[in-house]
């Protein structure tokens, strides 16, 4: 299996002139790359299979930056442009821009080339770069690739993946757990809790609008422009911490609670754009907490299972079974006409997701 551990780092300035030359070469290589295979299929109508090395006589300056870097770069397009030949909608490859304030580049590991030690990372053409390490990496863990980050606000990050094995034991799942999406407390349990998202985008929002509202005034570009725009990614940075610690929180709980969790397979962002709820759907993150759930049951041999996102969990009575016609979206309270059951919607269909799941577990 495989793992990222995440630190900050905090190059020198010689360190980070070299990483702002690696993360510009690495774009240079994938534009140019990018444009020679267009233009080559358009004269041949084939593939052409360029790689970074045939370029460095041209461009001696890449020869500066760490040739690890660009093959990545050179693998990430190839895998971009071969996925849109076998599948269209995934979408052809963009040209990367200069003005993105996140930028990036992987290196690989390879004879000794990357170290970790004494707080110190040791990184090819960087050498040692200052690190803090929050936690420690087991001794059996291998060592197989780094990523050097730069967010929108300026900090510098390595993400450190490792491989490593692991005899997982299934656990048969005795206690199950449903769960049902909820745009206001992100889910309601087959128990009735809610989750009682904070909502942080929202609580935000007013100092939101009113830096950018300043940005949009400052000339483009300019000082004042880079300075004010770093305060409005502060605000999105925080906004992401606080969601992502929530979420993490969220799901180690119901991770060591349960055997299984039943959800619904939802696609969150048909969800944003079709029912025009994109603040709520993508605010509280759901795809994301899926996500942390599915590989943190794993880890434990526990189960996710998905239910068919067409399954009727919202119209079906939890009590006798009965199926609605039709159930607005501003209906938060269930009626059974038949049984005359009445309760929450989201904690009606947490309970039909939940048997759902048990008779998919019985399968």
């Amino acid at each position: 299996m495989n793992k990222a551990f995440k630190f900050r780092i905090y190059p020198n300035s010689d360190q980070e002139v070299l990483i702002a030359k690696t993360f510009g070469c690495v774009r240079f290589i994938y534009n140019k790359m990018l444009g020679d295979k267009i233009e080559y299929y358009k004269s041949t109508n084939q593939k052409l299979k360029n790689t970074p090395a045939q370029y460095k006589n041209e461009f001696e300056w890449l020869k500066e930056v760490d040739s690890l870097a660009l093959a990545n770069a050179q693998m990430n397009l190839q895998t971009a442009y071969n996925n849109f030949f076998r599948k269209p909608k995934t979408g052809f490859p963009r040209f990367k821009s200069k003005r993105n304030n996140k930028k990036s580049y992987t290196t690989n590991f390879v004879n000794g080339n990357i170290k970790l030690e004494n707080d110190f990372i040791v990184l090819p053409k960087l050498k040692a770069v200052k690190i803090k390490q929050h936690r420690s990496i087991p001794k059996d863990y291998k060592l197989k690739a780094v990523t050097v980050s730069k967010t929108a606000t300026g900090k510098y990050f390595a993400s450190i993946l490792y491989e490593y094995e692991v005899d997982i034991k299934t656990v048969q799942p005795k206690t199950i757990l449903g769960l049902d999406f909820s745009m206001k407390e992100l889910y309601v349990t087959s128990d009735g809790i809610p989750a009682q998202y904070p909502r942080y985008y929202r609580q935000s929002l007013d100092q939101l609008k009113r830096e950018q509202r300043k940005l949009s005034l400052c000339q483009k570009w300019s000082k004042n422009h880079n300075k004010q725009r770093i305060k409005v990614a502060k605000i999105h940075e925080k906004v992401t911490n606080q969601r992502k610690d929530f979420l993490h929180k969220q799901s180690k709980q119901i991770t060591n609670a349960v055997d299984a969790v039943c959800i619904e397979d939802l696609d969150m962002k048909g969800m944003s754009q079709a029912l025009n709820f994109g603040k709520s759907v993508m605010d509280n993150g759901f795809g994301m907490f899926v996500s942390m759930l599915n590989y943190k049951l794993m880890e434990q041999g526990k189960q996710l299972v998905k239910i068919d996102k067409w399954f009727p969990s919202s119209k079906r009575c939890s009590c006798c079974g009965t199926v609605k016609n039709t159930l607005l979206l501003s209906e938060r309270t269930y009626h059974c006409e038949n049984c005359g059951m009445t309760m929450d919607r989201d904690y009606n269909a947490s309970i039909n997701i939940k048997v759902e799941g048990i008779r998919l577990l019985l399968e």
